[in-house]
């Protein structure tokens, strides 16, 4: 079994020219002639339309009573005939298609114009005898012509169509590839864009977490980490007074006596969202806690707040820690301390300038990030074009494929 011989879209077209040029060419050569002679052709008769429109033209302006109607009547004849072969689409390129649709235009103005001929000469008689004859003989020789080239195209142009479209296929699929490789070198170039803004994302970020760990900028991330830390230890100191919290703040809302001053329910609303704060904002060894605690015991046990027994248990418990054993006092000393370091921190020179340049660096993130977003983007599209670029390359070659094996009796593969 001899091997199935290979090529690249360069290099089959010139291999299908030579092993079909003593078929194809003489065809092609008498297709540009036919071409050529039925325009020539169709060029005359618009001539004699044209006659025909200035004759009846000027008939028209003599006034000539006897004849006038009748060269009304031709001049809007040869006006219909002039627009009727002004509208036939002359092809760019004679190929086997557009060859066999100029044809079909052509003969169906030959047929509608005969019949215009056959319905209204007669009835312009016998007037304008000599411009008709000329006009008619024209007309027969144009016909003759367009039914040749009708008949060349259905009989021997025929022939060479799926060769035509193989070239024409050729043609197209030198086009993809050039366009694919085009796709690869976007995208190509955007990978290497995006692999710089990722580097430069990557570096920006490590000098945002080297200014994060100098100076004052760590000085105060060490800080809020001791005060998580103590916050987490107040929240667990008090975490028994929540729900008796919330009741008394309820009881208030509501009107009932809670004996709570306006400064102490607010400040036990803070106490609820915001422990750290309340408590390192609270007067001296957090008095206006201590003030709502007591009234807390108070209602407790005149049993105003509801509670179960053993959350009441609890809260008593926690109350009695907090106003006899001063068991907040120390934590107390802790969180101010470190809220007043915080301050002192957040407040230096040093700190507002390198949080000035975070802000840079964190907005120089942000575009960058902007920026492969768009270039992700555009791959995305590029991807997609393709995979869909090689899906015609593939169809297009097995087209061609099937084509020489249909027209020729020869396997190719195309690579």
């Amino acid at each position: 079994m001899s091997e199935i011989p290979k090529f690249s879209s360069v290099n089959v077209k010139g291999w299908l020219e030579s092993e079909t040029s003593s078929l194809f060419v003489p065809i092609h050569g008498k297709a540009e002639k036919t071409f050529s002679e039925t325009r020539k052709a169709l060029g005359n008769l618009a001539e004699m339309s044209k006659m025909l429109l200035d004759n009846s033209a000027k008939e028209i302006e003599k006034r000539n009573m006897k004849a006038y109607n009748r060269a009304k009547a031709l001049n809007k004849l040869a006006r219909l005939f002039n627009d009727r072969l002004g509208k036939i689409k002359i092809p760019d390129q004679v190929s086997y298609e557009s060859l066999r649709k100029y044809s079909q235009d052509t003969q169906q103005a030959m047929v509608v114009t005969e019949i215009d001929m056959r319905n209204w000469f007669p009835r312009i008689s016998p007037f304008f005898i000599l411009d008709r004859r000329k006009f008619q003989v024209v007309f027969e020789r144009t016909r003759e012509t367009v039914k040749e080239l009708g008949n060349f195209v259905a009989k021997e142009y025929v022939k060479t169509k799926t060769l035509e479209e193989t070239f024409q296929l050729v043609d197209k699929l030198q086009m993809l590839e050039h366009h694919l490789q085009s796709l690869e070198e976007q995208k190509r170039k955007i990978e290497s864009e995006r692999a710089s803004i990722e580097k430069e994302i990557a570096e920006t970020k490590q000098k945002m977490t080297e200014l994060k760990g100098k100076g004052a900028m760590s000085q105060l991330a060490q800080t809020e980490t001791v005060i998580e830390v103590l916050t987490a230890e107040l929240k667990q100191s008090m975490q028994h007074l929540q729900k008796p919290f919330i009741k008394l703040q309820s009881l208030s809302l509501h009107g009932e006596a809670s004996g709570l001053a306006p400064e102490e329910f607010s400040k036990m609303g803070q106490y609820l969202e915001a422990p750290f704060e309340a408590f390192t904002t609270d007067e001296t060894n957090f008095a206006i806690l201590r003030q709502i605690l007591e009234k807390l015991m108070r209602l407790m046990s005149e049993d105003k707040l509801n509670l179960k027994p053993e959350k009441r248990r609890k809260a008593e418990q926690a109350v009695g820690n907090i106003l006899s054993r001063n068991s907040l006092i120390p934590l107390h000393q802790k969180c101010t301390a470190a809220a007043m370091q915080r301050k002192q921190f957040s407040s230096s020179a040093e700190l507002e300038e390198m949080r000035r340049e975070l802000a840079k660096l964190q907005a120089r993130v942000e575009d960058l990030e902007r920026r492969k977003g768009i270039l992700e983007s555009e791959m995305h599209h590029i991807d997609g074009n393709r995979s869909e670029t090689a899906e015609k390359i593939r169809n297009g070659k097995t087209s061609i494929e099937k084509n020489v094996l249909d027209f020729m009796d020869k396997r190719i593969s195309l690579q």
